[in-house]
């Protein structure tokens, strides 16, 4: 076996799997704040002590990101960390190791071909969805659930709030 693999690669790879065997042909998104979020890092690790510069250093990153222009925001982030390589070689691993992140994931972050499906580029829809759907509904005050009752639920109300609650029912009875 060969070494285990650290970084953000390694980090995500799972969740992509996943998404693939649960829901194959889906379109996959990179959360667009998530992805900001690595530039914002790299921009703390350029210009740790002066918050113009950092500001400065992500306008056009921002841009990049936002227009979907990865294989260009690889392109600088490489020549950023060429730059950084003499004098600061950890520097320079951690912008390849980003720039890494952003091309594995470059089908994931196009974002004005996401926006103009009507999708959304951000989780926090999804997330408030969950906690609507879920949580309103199995974490109530004193609530105890084992898996089974607390799955049994969650496919009941998901039936229910889509229109297909009869559904769930036929399927129920035909087991």
């Amino acid at each position: 076996m060969g070494q285990a693999q650290s970084g953000p690669r390694r980090r995500s790879r799972w969740i992509w799997n996943l998404a693939n065997q649960h829901f194959p042909g889906a379109i996959q998104i990179v959360d667009l704040y998530h992805a900001r979020q690595h530039l914002w890092e790299m921009a703390a690790l350029l210009h740790p002590n002066d918050l113009a510069e950092k500001n400065s250093w992500m306008v056009p990153m921002k841009a990049l990101l936002d227009g979907g222009e990865i294989e260009l925001l690889v392109a600088r982030l490489r020549e950023i960390a060429a730059e950084q390589s003499a004098s600061h070689p950890g520097l320079t691993d951690e912008i390849l190791k980003q720039a890494e992140y952003f091309e594995t994931n470059a089908s994931r972050m196009n974002y004005p071909r996401f926006r103009s499906m009507g999708l959304f580029v951000g989780s926090g829809v999804i997330e408030a969805g969950c906690k609507a759907v879920v949580g309103s509904r199995l974490k109530r005050s004193g609530m105890f659930w084992s898996v089974r009752g607390a799955n049994a639920i969650i496919a009941l109300r998901c039936c229910r709030l889509n229109g297909r609650f009869e559904d769930y029912w036929e399927v129920a009875r035909a087991a």
